[in-house]
């Protein structure tokens, strides 16, 4: 595993290939976006993942509880330190890590509608009326508002659309499910940071609720 951020060259290293993203896996000069593990299962050669794929009808409700745990989260944070990394060894402030938790269903919700779901999508920086801890909580609302008008609105409940991703086509299951396991890593992450502050977090994702979800072991990759 090679930390593109940290190691001496590994960023020249992920350039040579020509990817503009991570994780990737590559194999000599070749490839693959680690976003799916299905991608990545298919390009090491290995007959499938392991991991059965929730349905939509579970994804769905376990996504909007995870939005109300990251506003939970987010609202404990002191509004002094909103600008501090969330860890030393990478130059992303907690401001940042909590506006991205929303942004990530965000993203998945424009992408439904057209959009292309590139690499720094899930990664726009909060607008310049999105600052503080009140406003970062205020705009998770907003996202978990408009979610479940999409979700009551929707027709095709199984999300069967193909979606135009910078790591191919995909299904809008597939990325509803990215989506979901995504926002649960960095609530965990945002739960660390209270901690490490001598704050209790005063709502947690418990088993069930991450039962099913692809995480990674580590808080931080």
């Amino acid at each position: 595993m090679v930390d593109v951020l940290n190691e001496p060259g590994g960023r020249e290293r992920l350039l040579r290939l020509g990817a503009r993203s991570v994780p990737v896996v590559a194999k000599g000069d070749r490839f693959v976006f680690g976003q799916l593990l299905e991608h990545v299962a298919e390009f090491v050669g290995i007959a499938g993942t392991g991991q059965e794929k929730l349905p939509v009808e579970q994804l769905v409700p376990k996504l909007r509880v995870i939005l109300e745990v990251a506003q939970r989260l987010m609202a404990q944070v002191p509004n002094e330190r909103i600008n501090e990394r969330v860890i030393p060894t990478r130059d992303r402030p907690i401001r940042l890590l909590g506006h991205h938790i929303f942004r990530v269903a965000e993203s998945f919700l424009e992408a439904w509608d057209g959009a292309e779901y590139t690499a720094r999508f899930a990664s726009v920086p909060p607008a310049d009326d999105i600052q503080t801890v009140q406003q970062i909580v205020a705009y998770g609302e907003a996202v978990r508002a408009e979610f479940d008008a999409w979700w009551e609105g929707v027709q095709d409940k199984s999300c069967r659309k193909t979606l135009a991703t910078f790591f191919g086509p995909c299904s809008a299951h597939d990325l509803l499910e990215r989506s979901a396991w995504h926002s649960a890593q960095h609530c965990r992450q945002l739960a660390d940071v209270l901690e490490r502050f001598g704050i209790a977090p005063d709502r947690r994702m418990s088993q069930e609720l991450l039962a099913g979800l692809p995480l990674p072991e580590r808080l931080y990759d």
